[in-house]
């Protein structure tokens, strides 16, 4: 067999395998015994199973191969190992806010602390609310055509994750914190869903996390719905191990005057993906989107954002930096898709890429989309090493090369990590880069 049929043989069975899992536990997940879930999740495993894991054939795929993972035989997770548990339990007890914690995908109530909440606004796990109230989440769920098949196997699959609801007007002051631990070597689903009522504010911040030791899969989705004049801010680090597989889909969709936020931290994993679209379907939305990754050694990120300004009067800032060290690859698409009669849009986009070693790669592809006339759009792209000039400037201030070097990459990163409004989560931010950057612990007098 060629080496394409025998890469073929092996996705082949990989769907098989899920296929075999949706079958073996579909009819226990929660909410099952309400038809149109059932239905849902049924066609939502045949989507995957009839199109597979997506290919390399797929423009929106093309650096990035899933051949590693599909190699792997996950399933359900295990019992949870103490490592990871034992990682978690400092960023749990440190935690302010309403805090939902989740070991393999699974909420988990003696680690979390959700505290008292106004009496319009709903924080507590999915699958809680699929059991007790299935037709509260059908609007919001999602639909087994939406994004990659990776969605729809996690549409099919999702066990837990958390529901949040904001009542109208109400400013939820404390942070919302989703903690999810990939504890045991096995496969997670969680399927978080957001729903913001008219002139609603939260800030809701998702933690993936693991020990190295297991091999472990998280494929996570999580929907907003932000109604007229909403506020969200959402915020996501990704710590999980170096054998981690992520894969993430964030789906958000404004209406009118609505802001959403987006900081993505992606420092883990042996393969992370995180797609993060937004839509525009109301006048004088605002969104930004602001990320950052680091990766080393052979380790592979990618990240493909969408904004879809569908509607007039909207504005949208992007900003991406990725430092790349070892034999690591970075990947980021960005395309923003102005549609015709949505004049008056703003959009910035920006992509940065710093490599710290010849072998580590970038690709990156900016996309606009433009079919409107009266608008102002602008994109750039740059992928380069540290600037000899700094360096030489710090040098003659009497610091070594190394610790100038080191300097110079953590005020790349910091950029974006000044961009992160709420204090403790950039104070973790930035001290899970400097742990992961090259003589990091130089750059403590930075914190």
């Amino acid at each position: 067999m060629s080496g394409a049929g025998q890469l073929g043989a092996v996705a082949a069975q990989a769907v098989q395998r899920w296929t075999q899992e949706f079958a073996r536990r579909g009819a226990g997940l929660a909410g099952a015994r309400a038809p149109w879930l059932a239905e849902t999740r049924r066609l939502a495993i045949e989507r995957f199973a009839d199109l597979g894991w997506p290919g390399t054939g797929l423009e929106d795929w093309h650096h990035t191969s899933l051949a590693s993972l599909q190699q792997q035989e996950f399933a359900d997770a295990g019992a949870a190992a103490d490592e990871s548990l034992a990682l978690a339990k400092p960023l749990l007890d440190s935690l302010a806010g309403h805090v939902l914690a989740f070991v393999d995908g699974r909420y988990d109530a003696a680690l979390s602390h959700i505290g008292a909440l106004p009496a319009a606004v709903r924080v507590e796990p999915l699958a809680a609310v699929l059991e007790a109230d299935p037709e509260l989440l059908r609007p919001y769920l999602g639909a087994p055509g939406d994004g990659a098949t990776t969605e729809a196997l996690n549409l099919a699959l999702a066990a837990d994750g958390a529901y949040i609801h904001i009542g109208r007007g109400v400013a939820l002051e404390a942070p919302v914190h989703l903690v999810f631990i990939a504890a045991a070597r096995g496969a997670s689903f969680p399927r978080n869903v957001i729903v913001a009522e008219a002139g609603a504010q939260a800030t809701i911040v998702e933690h993936y996390l693991g020990a190295d030791g297991p091999t472990t899969f998280t494929n996570a989705v999580t929907r907003g719905h932000l109604d007229r004049d909403a506020r969200i801010t959402h915020c996501k680090l990704q710590e999980e191990s170096a054998q981690a597989f992520h894969l993430a889909a964030t789906d958000v969709v404004q209406q009118r005057g609505s802001a959403f936020v987006s900081h993505s931290l992606s420092l883990g994993a042996r393969l992370a993906r995180n797609d993060i679209t937004t839509s525009f379907q109301g006048e004088a939305c605002e969104t930004l989107f602001n990320g950052l990754y680091y990766a080393d050694a052979r380790r592979h990120v990618d990240h493909h954002t969408r904004i879809d300004h569908a509607r007039p009067g909207c504005n949208s800032r992007e900003y991406y930096r990725g430092i790349l060290d070892g034999a690591a690859r970075g990947v980021f698409a960005g395309r923003i898709l102005v549609a015709e009669g949505a004049d008056r849009t703003d959009a910035v986009q920006r992509s940065d890429s710093l490599l710290l070693s010849k072998l580590a790669q970038a690709d990156t592809r900016p996309e606009l989309e433009i079919y409107a006339d009266d608008v102002k759009c602008a994109h750039g792209a740059t992928v380069g090493q540290i600037d000899d000039s700094s360096l030489f400037y710090l040098r003659s201030r009497g610091f070594d090369p190394a610790h100038a070097r080191n300097l110079l990459t953590y005020a790349f990163a910091a950029e974006t990590l000044q961009r992160i409004e709420l204090e403790p989560l950039r104070r973790r931010a930035s001290a899970a880069v400097r742990r992961r950057l090259p003589g990091g612990a130089d750059l403590e007098e930075l914190a």
